[in-house]
């Protein structure tokens, strides 16, 4: 249901999963209890509180989490508002439609925005490699947009609530996995003294 949000690196290993991933799963379990308006409730307050305490911490929130905070908030809200679960389902179409753009539009005028997002992760990608990788991502964006459509259409409510939480998240670790290639070929070596 959630995109991880990008926590800073400065918070503990384990509490940035939580942060991360700590709504995802809570919109799941509320699902599987008690259904997708209290889940998209209770997705909606944990948003807001990671973003709070990432703040907190760190004293930033990252672009990638208040786009994907905002979104929630907003097709969570029209949800909860109109009893209807298709806004909820499609605020993941429209978050990797908006990550599509944004770093196919970086492509386009030769800025790679995905540096900017991950730079502190992987320091010595060059030039290169960050085209790579802005592009497989974009691309995958596309395809995660297309494979939510498809779902959200076909799919039972629950049915659609385990793709999003277990199938594209697997995908999506998986993905990143096959990207370590990339980043082993373009890292630059530091200079030899």
């Amino acid at each position: 249901m959630s995109e991880p949000l990008a926590i800073p690196p400065k918070v503990s290993t384990p509490l940035r999963i939580a942060l991360d991933y700590g709504p995802l799963l809570a919109f799941f379990v509320a699902n599987k209890f008690a259904g997708i308006m209290w889940a998209t409730g209770v997705f909606m307050a944990l948003i807001v509180l990671a973003i709070v305490v990432s703040r907190v911490l760190t004293g930033k929130v990252s672009p990638m989490q208040w786009v994907t905070g905002a979104v929630v908030l907003g097709f969570g809200g029209f949800t909860l508002w109109l009893n209807d679960a298709e806004f909820i389902k499609l605020k993941p179409t429209i978050i990797y439609a908006i990550f599509a753009i944004v770093l196919l539009f970086g492509m386009a005028t030769k800025r790679p925005l995905l540096k900017l997002v991950l730079h502190d992760a992987f320091p010595a990608v060059d030039a290169e490699g960050w085209r790579k990788l802005t592009r497989n991502w974009a691309l995958l964006f596309i395809g995660l947009a297309i494979a939510n459509e498809v779902a959200r259409r076909m799919l039972t409510t629950d049915q659609w609530v385990d793709f999003k939480v277990w199938g594209v998240t697997a995908l999506t670790f998986a993905f990143a996995l096959a990207q370590a290639p990339i980043l082993m070929r373009h890292a630059e070596q530091p200079p030899k003294p």
